[in-house]
């Protein structure tokens, strides 16, 4: 590795810059992964690219490690972005990645590449300090943004293939509140969808004994799914919840009575609830609200996610003690908000997310501090000091 190169990618703001004015909205990679697979080979990463293309898009991936023997401490995160919406809306434009009065504008600033860049500076400072004994790794995806199913999930089915194991990691997500390394996000909320089409018979208003009309029967059951209390949340997680997100006959008249009514909701639960759970009390719950109206309904679930948490161990001790040397605060846990792809790590190794504020994530002018991304790299580099002066034995 040259000096050189250590010292430049020891700076975090240059390769994020690069890496925002990579326009990669989700499925497209617009040459993001390149910018960051050159800064890692700089650095001695072994980099494998790995595109998949199941779902419909080709999303490219990639991991990359360098070191062979164990511990394996791995950085998780993605170059996907969502779409910047209306551009003229933005103060800037959102892929010129421009720098004013102290921030960093541009769409995946928060929403993470700021992080990637972030933990790639702390390698660097990392190697600049005398480095580490054991191995590093980087798990980038293109598709967190977009269904997941060509992304993280994938290539960790690839490393379990051959055999490779990832034995801590840190999700570089915009979890805090105020400042980077604020929140630590140790677990997740699961996630369920329910679709719901009520069926009734078309008919003209003044004439409602002809028709049937399916508005009450769905409504009958909304009320049924909306008042119920699922629980009263954890320790650790905050009670779940049902959300109607939509409602739509699809009907631009107003002397009809609609043939059919169709409803979405969402549920976020916590470890107390299950999705078999939820989907046969949501089926149980339709039958009685529609019997009196006479009518009947069908459903459809999609399972976004399970609930996961990585419970207090030596593992979170050590990040609170890494995060509170830098900023002099400890950070609070939490599992509030979203999902992320550590809902598919957690089932490989301890996890936890880490990352700048998450205040302008998916917004117009999404911006984050430069102080936040200086300090987030401070966090990222106490972090593998304070692990492999542990050699990742972790109680």
């Amino acid at each position: 590795m040259e000096t050189q190169d250590r010292d430049r990618l020891a700076d975090p703001l240059p390769l994020a810059l690069d890496l925002i004015r990579c326009r990669s909205v989700t499925p497209h990679d617009a040459g993001a992964m390149a910018v960051l697979e050159r800064a890692l080979k700089a650095l001695g990463f072994t980099c494998t690219r790995l595109p998949f293309d199941e779902g419909g898009a080709r999303i490219e991936n990639l991991y990359a490690r360098r070191g062979t023997s164990g511990p394996n401490f791995c950085f998780a995160g993605h170059t996907d972005v969502v779409p910047p919406g209306d551009e003229s809306l933005w103060q800037y434009p959102p892929f010129e990645a421009r720098i004013a009065d102290g921030m960093l504008f541009g769409r995946g600033a928060a929403d993470m590449k700021s992080a990637i860049a972030a933990f790639v500076a702390a390698v660097a400072r990392l190697d600049r300090a005398g480095g580490s004994q054991g191995s590093i790794s980087l798990l980038i995806t293109g598709d967190e943004e977009g269904p997941a199913v060509d992304g993280t999930v994938r290539v960790l089915a690839w490393l379990e293939g051959r055999g490779e194991r990832i034995d801590h990691c840190i999700v570089g997500e915009p979890t805090s509140v105020f400042s980077a390394g604020d929140t630590v996000k140790n677990g997740r909320r699961g996630s369920l969808t329910g679709y719901l089409t009520v069926t009734g018979v078309q008919g003209h208003v003044g004439y409602p004994e002809r028709a049937r009309n399916p508005i009450p029967g769905m409504a009958a059951v909304l009320t049924r799914l909306s008042s119920r209390r699922l629980d009263e949340g954890t320790e650790a997680f905050q009670p779940s919840n049902l959300e109607v997100t939509t409602v739509d006959t699809g009907n631009p008249a107003t002397n009809v009575i609609p043939a059919e009514v169709r409803a979405t909701f969402n549920i976020r639960f916590n470890t107390q609830q299950t999705s078999e759970g939820l989907e046969a009390w949501i089926r149980e719950e339709t039958e009685r609200g529609l019997e009196p109206h006479g009518l009947k309904g069908t459903l459809r679930f999609v399972r976004g996610a399970q609930p996961f948490l990585t419970p207090k161990s030596g593992f979170t001790a050590l990040l609170s003690e890494a995060i509170e040397g830098v900023t002099g605060s400890k950070p609070e846990f939490s599992t509030t908000g979203g999902t992320s792809d550590a809902r598919f790590i957690h089932r490989h190794c301890p996890v936890a997310e880490i990352g700048l504020a998450g205040t302008t994530m998916h917004k117009t002018d999404e911006c984050v501090r430069l102080a936040d991304i200086e300090q987030i790299t401070r966090i990222y580099e106490a972090i593998l000091r304070h692990y492999f002066s542990t050699q990742g034995r972790l109680a």
